[in-house]
C-alpha cells in the first residue's frame, strides 16, 4: 500500500519526493533510503558531521520526511563517500573539495606522484643560474 501523496512530498512541500519508502518512482520502482544514523554508521562518521557537510556542499540535499527527518539515497551515500575521501583521506580543505565536486578542479590518482615530482626550489635556482651563464656565452657577452 502506498503512502498518502503528502508523505511523498519534500519537506518544503514543493517538489514531489519520489523514492522515499513506498513513494512511487517515475518508473514504478522503489529506491531504498537510509536515515541519518544508518548512514553515519555505514561511513563511520558522527551524525553532526553529516549535517555540517549538508550545509557546506549544496549538492548534498537529503530527502525529508513530513517530520523533517533526513533520508539518504544511494546517490547521496556515494556523494558522502566522495566527500569523505576528499576531506579525510586526501586531506583537502572544504573549499578544495567543493571545487573538485563542482568540476573546476581536476583530481586524479597521480596527484601525490606529481607533487613529489616538483623540483626542489634550490635546484631550480641553480639551474636558472647555469642557464643564464650559457645564454651569456652563446650571445657573446
Amino acid at each position: 500500500m502506498l503512502p498518502a501523496l503528502g508523505a511523498c512530498m519534500r519537506y518544503d512541500g514543493m517538489m514531489p519526493r519520489e523514492g522515499v519508502r513506498g513513494c512511487p518512482m517515475s518508473d514504478h520502482s522503489e529506491e531504498k533510503t537510509y536515515r541519518i544514523g544508518e548512514v553515519a554508521e555505514m561511513l563511520n562518521l558522527k551524525t553532526h558531521v553529516l549535517r555540517f557537510w549538508e550545509t557546506e556542499f549544496p549538492q548534498l540535499a537529503p530527502l525529508r520526511t513530513g517530520k523533517g527527518q533526513r533520508l539518504y539515497t544511494e546517490d547521496h551515500i556515494g556523494l558522502l563517500r566522495r566527500i569523505q575521501q576528499l576531506l579525510h583521506e586526501q586531506g583537502m580543505t572544504i573549499e578544495g573539495a567543493r571545487r573538485v565536486l563542482h568540476g573546476s578542479a581536476v583530481l586524479d590518482e597521480s596527484l601525490p606522484e606529481r607533487v613529489a615530482a616538483v623540483p626542489d626550489p634550490d635546484f631550480m635556482r641553480m639551474l636558472r643560474r647555469e642557464l643564464t651563464a650559457v645564454r651569456r656565452l652563446l650571445s657573446g657577452q
